[in-house]
C-alpha cells in the first residue's frame, strides 16, 4: 500500500509528461534495475511545492542501473542522446560506483541509493512492466515534501563537507526559497 507521499509523487510525475517520457524511454531500455533518480524527481517535487511551473527541472536526468557483468554507461548515454537529446542523460551503473566512492560492494540500486548525499535526493522512479509508476525512496519521501535539506546518515559521518558544499553551489535556496537546511540526519 502506497503511503501519502509516494503516491503524492506518482501523481506528480503522471501530470508531467517530460518525465513519464523519460521513463518510458530508460524502461524501453530494460537496464538491469534500471530507475531514474536524484535531481529530475527532486526538482519536480521542490517547484511543485514552491509554484514554479516548467518542463525539465535539472541539469542531468540520472539514469540508474545495476549490473555486475558490464560496463556499458557510455554507449547508454549516447542511445538515449539519439532517443530524447532534449534530455541530458547521465547513466551510470551502480554495481560499479562503489569503486569511486571507496566503499564496500553495493548489494543493489537502492543499497547505492542510500549512500547518495541528501535524503531528499535519495529517490527514484521507474514504469514497471505493467505500466505503473514505482518509486524507490530509502530515506522515504517526508524530507522530500517538507522541503528539508538533510545530509543522509552516511555523509553526515564521512563527508559533512559535501553536502555543505552542494546545496550552496547549486543554489538550492535561491531557486526554492521555502527550502530548510538541516545539519544532522533525522533521529
Amino acid at each position: 500500500m502506497k503511503n501519502k507521499w509516494e503516491a503524492n509523487l506518482i501523481d506528480l510525475i503522471k501530470e508531467d509528461s517530460n518525465i513519464v517520457q523519460g521513463l518510458r524511454i530508460v524502461a524501453s531500455m530494460q537496464l538491469a534495475d534500471g530507475w531514474i533518480g536524484a535531481g529530475f524527481i527532486r526538482n519536480k517535487v521542490w517547484d511543485y511545492l514552491h509554484g514554479i511551473e516548467g518542463t525539465i527541472r535539472s541539469n542531468d536526468v540520472d539514469v540508474i542501473y545495476f549490473d555486475m557483468d558490464e560496463d556499458r554507461e557510455e554507449e547508454y548515454e549516447l542511445e538515449l542522446k539519439k532517443m530524447a537529446p532534449q534530455f541530458n542523460w547521465s547513466v551510470k551503473n551502480q554495481a560499479r560506483m562503489h569503486l569511486r566512492n571507496g566503499h564496500n560492494p553495493y548489494k543493489s540500486t537502492s543499497e547505492a541509493v542510500y549512500y547518495w548525499v541528501e535524503t531528499a535526493t535519495c529517490v527514484a522512479a521507474r514504469i514497471d512492466e505493467n505500466d505503473s509508476i514505482e518509486v524507490m525512496a530509502p530515506y522515504g519521501l517526508d524530507d522530500l515534501f517538507n522541503l528539508a535539506v538533510r545530509p543522509t546518515p552516511y555523509t553526515y559521518k564521512n563527508n559533512y563537507d559535501v553536502f555543505e558544499r552542494r546545496w550552496r553551489e547549486k543554489g538550492w535556496l535561491e531557486r526554492w526559497n521555502r527550502l530548510k537546511v538541516f545539519p544532522t540526519p533525522s533521529s
